[in-house]
Order: structure tokens, then sequence, then C-alpha cells
């Protein structure tokens, strides 16, 4: 696994890039990083915004909605699905 740098770290380069007009060649060779992680900040940033850089374990609000909405959708499958055999249960036992 690579170095893991942390999400100040990787405001401050893409500020580098972005707003002090260093090129990428540069601003790696300063810092120490790969470019194509650079490159993959600056767009992520670009993409994100503030949301960009969430850390390990932690979600960007849109990712973390769809995590509880996928969780939901289990939930209902599986009441549905005891629901169903409920009904069919009884229904036999009417019979």
């Amino acid at each position: 696994m690579g170095k893991v740098f942390s999400k100040e770290f990787k405001e401050e380069a893409v500020n580098l890039v972005k707003e002090q007009g260093l090129s990428i060649n540069e601003c790696c060779t300063e810092l120490g990083v790969s470019q194509s992680a650079l490159r993959r900040w600056v767009d992520e940033q670009g993409k994100k915004g503030s949301g960009a850089f969430p850390g390990s374990g932690n979600l960007s609000p849109e990712d973390q909605k769809i995590r509880e909405l996928e969780k939901k959708v289990r939930v209902l499958e599986m009441e549905r699905d005891i629901l169903k055999k409920a009904t069919a249960f009884f229904a036999k036992e009417s019979l």
C-alpha cells in the first residue's frame, strides 16, 4: 500500500497547483508526491469541492445517504419476504 497523506496535505498540494500557479511537476518535486496522485487529488477536489478527501472510513454525505438507503432496501426486502411466507402459510392453513 502506498503512502497515506492527510486531507490537509492534499488540500495544500492542490492549492499550490490551482491558486499558487505551480505546475504539477514542480509541486510533485517539492512535496515528494507522484504526479498521478496529485492529478487525482486535483480532479477529486474539482469534482467534489469541500467534500473531497473524506479520509479512511469517512464517507461523503452523498455516499453516506446511499449506504443508508441501501440498508433500508435490504430491510424492506426482508420484511416483504417474511410477509410473502406468512401469507402463503396462512393461505394453506385456511384451506
